[in-house]
């Protein structure tokens, strides 16, 4: 195999580069000395709940549209084909269901961080089983989003790998750690339309040097990279519509219904309206943002055809295909590659920056604040900005540590989408079924971190032994979907070759990894009814007003209001305003009167990012990973 092929960055794109980091830094120092100048927790981890619908659904998207995102699409559809796209249908209910049921529970309990709404629900340990579950699966998160597109970066352009992951490290720090929230979300708008403008210029050149989109069309038609509807309902198929479309819509719940990276832009809306809104302005912006990597591949396939950089061995890896294909392109624009890498590296910082807000957010109110009852508003902010300057200088310590695991790299991943189904099926429980009690949730969300881990950990190994047999095709990664969530896990499944169809454990492990989300977040809510059911189910009279999701209700809505009262499945959303002060009422008489007046003072904020998380398996396992 030949040595990777090495193409230089010119001077301008160095330049163009330095000028991302530069801008992104800008922001974040405008706002440390503007308005109210982060002087408080409120203004500094929920931006002072004042943001407008626009900024904040640019920074909903840009949160899980990592690096690895933008690297993992393209090649996914220039090895596979645009079967891919048909997760655009799960974008649908995948945004819908977070406007109309998650939006209005979090925003009208005034939480600062998501996992608040557990203990509201549940208890405290489930408050601290959540809180730690989120914390444990985005540092490991953060090393691989910040390692692997300076990595991809390094083995096609010679770019110093050391020097491309501190400078994006630190600015992001710098910007998070001094601007709050308010300084993320505008630096993520900014960074939205750079990765807009870098995708959009690969794309139109690249199409150009080619003849032109039709003749992309025909070559991607001849070469049948142009799929249909694929609707075998096998859920061992890689990808097909059912795949994409319906198990896309429980990675996507994941990232937009309880990420706390996303949860933490809704509340920072300045009203509820506001934060639905938001939602509804994600969805074209998703389409957009899915059908750039599909063009992208395309544009790839017009230009190499069956014989990609990978098999010439120019590149080692698919991500460093595309990177790759960038500099081809653009070897007589100087300026435009450093464009593209900026757009890249706007993607891993849009990530990274709402992975320490959020973090930052959850420590603060999850862990610390129920422990100090009496810290002062100035004592708490700075801990807060402490927080998120040290989770920085820990997402360094974890991108070193992801140079050291090479190829674990994917097995981080996968431990990224692993949690995200988990703790999707632990907020379903709470908020669908009014007698699911914290014992059963504490054990629900066991048992479905252990299905993820059992599933995840058995299909790699399977996929190590029987990778000798495999052409290397089947190596491929999922793309990204959304950029944190599922991610992880792509590599899993591949069924390109015609192999006998696996039987018993076998057919578990080869489960293609866009279900992963929904079989472990069903497999949460199955064991915490059961469990809730055999020790004794809640009362509604013990429910917090507000916490629960009248779903039953809505859905039974035939039965006279007696029998649904019966059922337990009546706590409308519509008596919020009577519910809050009930439950400013009942938290005085379930805690302390120290918490009445958190809540009344206002919401703390919730973590920003996530997910995957964001998500995320964000690479999703690319994409959604990074």
């Amino acid at each position: 195999m030949g040595d990777v092929v090495q193409m230089h960055f010119t001077t301008v794109d160095y330049v163009i580069f330095a000028l991302l980091l530069v801008a992104s830094a800008g922001i974040g120092l405008f706002y440390a000395f503007s308005g109210g100048r982060q002087r408080t927790t409120q203004e500094f981890l929920l931006a002072d709940r004042s943001m407008s619908c626009l900024p904040v659904s640019l920074s909903l998207l840009a949160t899980f549209q990592s690096a690895v995102a933008i690297l993992g699409a393209p090649s996914e559809v220039y090895t596979f084909g645009t079967q891919y796209w048909f997760l655009g249908c799960s974008y649908f209910l995948g945004l819908l269901i977070p406007a109309h049921v998650f939006i209005p529970v979090f925003y009208r309990l005034r939480l600062s961080s998501a996992y608040e709404y557990l203990e509201l629900r549940f208890n405290k340990s489930v408050r601290i089983c959540g809180t730690v579950t989120f914390i444990f699966q985005m540092v490991i998160y953060m090393g691989v989003v910040l390692y692997a597109p300076a990595l991809a970066l390094n083995a096609v352009t010679g770019f110093d790998l050391w020097g491309a992951v501190l400078a994006m490290g630190l600015v992001c720090t710098l910007y998070t750690t001094l601007g709050g929230l308010k300084a993320v979300i505008w630096t993520d708008v900014f960074q939205t339309v750079v990765m807009f403008a870098g995708q959009l210029a690969v794309i139109v050149v690249g199409a150009s040097q080619a003849g032109g989109m039709g003749e992309v069309w025909r070559k991607a038609l001849n070469g049948s990279r142009i799929a249909g509807l694929d609707l075998n309902p096998d859920p061992l198929e890689r990808h097909t519509f059912w795949t994409l479309g319906v198990g896309g819509i429980f990675l996507m719940l994941a990232l937009y219904g309880v990420n706390q990276a996303q949860v933490q832009r809704y509340l920072s809306s300045r009203t509820e309206r506001e934060a639905v809104m938001s939602c509804y302005v994600v969805f074209p912006c998703q389409q957009i943002v899915l059908s750039l990597g599909c063009l992208m591949g395309l544009v790839m396939f017009a230009r190499y055809g069956e014989d990609s950089p990978l098999d010439k061995g120019y590149v080692k890896t698919k991500d460093q295909m595309v990177l790759y294909f960038v500099m081809d392109v653009f070897e007589d624009l100087p300026g435009l590659a450093g464009l593209f890498v900026a757009c890249l590296f706007s993607g891993a910082l849009s990530t990274i920056s709402s992975a320490f807000n959020s973090l930052a957010t959850v420590t603060l109110e999850d862990l610390i604040k129920p422990h100090f009852p009496t810290m002062t508003e100035a004592k708490a902010t700075l801990l807060s900005k402490g927080l998120a300057l040290s989770y920085g200088l820990v997402c360094l310590a974890m991108a070193y540590i992801a140079s050291l695991m090479g190829s674990v790299l994917q097995a981080a991943f996968s431990i990224f989408g692993m949690v995200g189904g988990p703790l999707l099926g632990l907020f379903c429980l709470g908020m669908f079924f009014p007698w699911a009690n914290s014992t059963g949730a504490v054990v629900g969300l066991l048992a479905g971190l252990l299905m993820a881990f059992w599933v995840g950990i058995g299909s790699f190994v399977m996929r190590m032994s029987g990778s000798a047999l495999l052409p290397p095709i089947n190596t491929t990664a999922p793309p990204l979907l959304a950029n944190m969530t599922t991610v992880a896990m792509t590599t899993l499944v591949s069924s390109v070759t015609s192999k006998p169809r696996p039987s018993g454990l076998e057919s578990l492990y080869s489960l293609s990894y866009m279900w992963y989300s929904a079989h472990n977040s069903a497999t949460v809510v199955v064991v915490g009814l059961v469990v809730s059911l055999l020790t004794g189910p809640m009362k509604e009279k013990d429910l917090t007003p507000g916490t629960v999701y009248p779903v039953l209700g809505n859905l039974l809505f035939f039965l006279p209001q007696r029998y649904r009262e019966k059922l337990c499945c009546v706590t409308p959303l519509a008596h919020k305003a009577k519910a809050l002060d009930g439950q400013l009422y009942q938290k005085a008489k379930k805690h302390s009167s120290e918490e009445v007046a958190e809540v009344e003072a206002g919401p703390k904020e919730e973590p920003k990012e996530e997910g995957g998380l964001e998500a995320p398996p964000p690479q999703l396992l690319q994409e959604t990973s990074l």
